[in-house]
């Protein structure tokens, strides 16, 4: 299938590595034009390197989209750069599961804000689009209770509600706006590895949870992130993708 992105220009963030890299990747592959940002300079390189071997272009910018100011300026370079924005994936998270008042300050900066800034600068541009689409990336945290329960969880929940708002907002100007919840993903580097090593009891519980017997990597979020951002997903807004490998039981209506 022709997924109709050859020329559309993107923005990712947290493009760097795990699931916003794999995003970014597939994005450039399908012929998009691709802009990243990522906290750690090195990181940023090497991704934006490995993007323009498929032939686009590609940008990086080093930023921490709690820059609520930086996320704001990067969108007008990036639209500058690439002459608009078709495309938007709001990725980065915090990963704050304490209950303490500075993991739920991240949360809301980095989870929360970090997305609705991202969104709202770009809604301009994506309104001048003949293919404006947002994917923001949520987690089945945000639909059930687990060990992640709390900031993490709670504004995940919140970014799906707010993505359905901006679908239901935005869907007469032409511009969509969908969710994909991955459940536990693995890669090197990313948090399931670090809880392999450094917490086994709960990495071999979470993964006796699910009944494929394993994670999802990085590539098989991208996949759907990267259909929904699609013009061959041009009639799907407002939906929250769970992509778990059955991992979750609740009943999604």
């Amino acid at each position: 299938m022709d997924l109709g992105l050859k020329g559309l220009r993107a923005v990712v963030t947290g493009g760097s590595r795990g699931i916003g890299r794999a995003i970014a990747d597939t994005l450039a592959a399908e012929g998009a034009d691709v802009a990243i940002c990522a906290r750690q300079a090195g990181e940023v390189a090497d991704a934006v390197k490995a993007l323009q071997k498929h032939g686009g272009r590609a940008t990086g910018k080093v930023l921490d989209v709690a820059d609520g100011p930086g996320v704001v300026a990067w969108v007008g370079e990036v639209a500058a750069a690439f002459g608009g924005i078709d495309i938007v994936v709001a990725n980065v998270s915090a990963l704050a599961i304490g209950l303490d008042d500075d993991s739920w300050r991240k949360g809301f900066e980095t989870d929360m804000m970090g997305t609705v800034r991202l969104c709202e600068a770009a809604v301009p541009h994506l309104e001048k689009s003949r293919a404006g689409s947002i994917v923001t990336i949520s987690s089945v945290s945000g639909r059930e209770i687990d060990f992640a329960a709390g900031p993490y969880g709670a504004f995940k929940a919140a970014i799906v509600h707010y993505t359905q708002g901006l679908a239901n907002r935005l869907a007469a100007k032409g511009v969509r706006a969908n969710t994909v919840s991955p459940g536990n993903t693995y890669f090197e580097g990313g948090v399931w590895q670090k809880i392999q090593t450094g917490n086994p009891d709960l990495y071999k519980t979470a993964l006796a949870l699910n009944p494929t017997g394993r994670m999802g990597t990085p590539q098989e979020m991208a996949n759907a992130a990267v259909f929904l951002a699609s013009p061959a997903a041009s009639f799907i807004t407002g939906t929250n993708l769970v992509v778990d490998g059955a991992l979750t039981r609740g009943v999604q209506l």
